[in-house]
């Protein structure tokens, strides 16, 4: 005789909660924001994910902002950004500063072959400049992925910053000296080369065949 189910089992109800989960993976989450409804029409969707937005946006976080709120109005600050927004943009909006020559130009200090390494970083300055002034921006973004990883500079910046390495006495690598990079500690290592025109050659086609960010 088959022993009968005990729907009252905890083990039974429990297995019978997971499974319903599996089944409505986003049930307690809309429950919790208080959207839990059926749909029943196509245009439930567009309803429901405006819903979503306005909690996961604005009522999930309306406490935290309300405390925050009490805290800013401490010494008059929160009156002052009332008054006077666009002085205090900056310090609550992060937008992205242009990149540079000059931003993206890092120097590094040489060893016993200081006089190579200077060179190669009149080399890396021209570098910056030309690519700056022939195609701008976003190459540099460009070079700034291929040693960190990122196009633009982060809001609270790098940690590590970018450093410049120097490599010595490498073997050819299919007649090149390729300039390399470890994103893990933004750093780039670029090959100690006589000429200029050398500089940029290999430099163009370590970039311009690198997929993605910076690898060896």
């Amino acid at each position: 005789m088959l022993a009968q189910w005990n729907t009252e089992d905890p083990v039974t109800r429990r297995d019978s909660v997971s499974v319903d989960r599996c089944r409505n993976p986003g049930r307690d989450y809309l429950a919790n924001a208080g959207r839990l409804r059926p749909l029943k029409r196509i245009e439930d969707k567009d309803l429901l994910v405006e819903d979503i937005i306005m909690f996961q946006l604005v009522h999930r976080v309306s406490g935290a902002l309300q405390r925050f709120r009490v805290g800013m109005k401490t010494l008059g600050v929160l009156d002052a950004i009332r008054m006077h927004p666009d002085a205090f943009r900056l310090l609550f909006c992060h937008e992205p500063s242009p990149l540079t020559a000059d931003v993206l130009e890092r120097s590094a200090v040489g060893r016993n072959k200081r006089r190579a390494e200077e060179c190669v970083v009149a080399f890396w300055r021209d570098y910056l400049l030309d690519v700056e002034e022939q195609e701008g921006p976003l190459q540099l973004g460009g070079i700034l992925a291929f040693t960190t990883g990122a196009n633009d500079i982060p809001p609270l910046g790098f940690s590590p910053l970018p450093s410049v390495v120097f490599l010595h006495e490498l073997p050819l690598r299919q007649g090149r000296h390729l300039p390399t990079a470890n994103t893990c500690i933004n750093c780039l290592r670029l090959p100690v080369l006589k000429k200029v025109e050398d500089f940029k050659e290999t430099m163009d086609f370590a970039l311009k065949n690198t997929q993605g960010f910076g690898q060896e």
